[in-house]
């Protein structure tokens, strides 16, 4: 994760949940407009995925969307399955929880990999258990709750990054 971030090589992130409709891409989303507010757009490349193939091809739930919206965040993404080529192709992958965190590893054949593949709360200055909840069954609070936690993660992760930034 010490790579320099430039223009002629973004760098490449993925969000992970179990179906890519709540979690990864409101961190996606998130993530997404935090760079565009500091105009780092070309310094990135952000998607997400999901373990499962439940919902496919499907946008982000309503539920998030709607608190995504409150915030001023669009919610882009449609879900996709996160494959094995992912492990390659992104700089860091970021898991919602710790047994997506698992999933991923199991693909990862390659040792190299490993330490791109983290849980997102590690960046989280109130990690809990480090999982994002899911919000599902939570009701509304559940999906404000995972905002709130994801857009602190996330405002971290970038800062973080920030300092790695090189111009051409």
């Amino acid at each position: 994760m010490n790579q320099k971030i430039t223009k002629d090589n973004p760098y490449k992130i993925c969000f992970v949940c179990l179906g890519n409709i709540c979690r990864s891409p409101t961190a996606e989303g998130v993530f997404q407009h935090l760079v565009n507010e500091r105009d780092l757009k070309s310094y990135f490349y952000i998607d997400s995925a999901g373990t499962s193939a439940y919902h496919i091809g499907e946008p982000a739930n309503s539920k998030s969307q709607w608190v995504a919206n409150q915030e001023g965040v669009k919610l882009h993404s449609k879900a996709r399955r996160f494959e094995k080529a992912d492990l390659e192709e992104f700089n860091l992958i970021l898991a919602m929880d710790h047994e997506n965190l698992s999933n991923i590893k199991h693909l990862n054949g390659n040792p190299e990999y490993s330490d791109k593949i983290k849980l997102l709360r590690e960046f989280d200055p109130q990690p809990d258990d480090k999982s994002v909840p899911d919000p599902y069954y939570g009701g509304m609070q559940g999906f404000n709750n995972v905002f709130q936690i994801v857009h602190r993660s996330c405002a971290n992760l970038l800062e973080e990054l920030e300092k790695r930034i090189v111009e051409n």
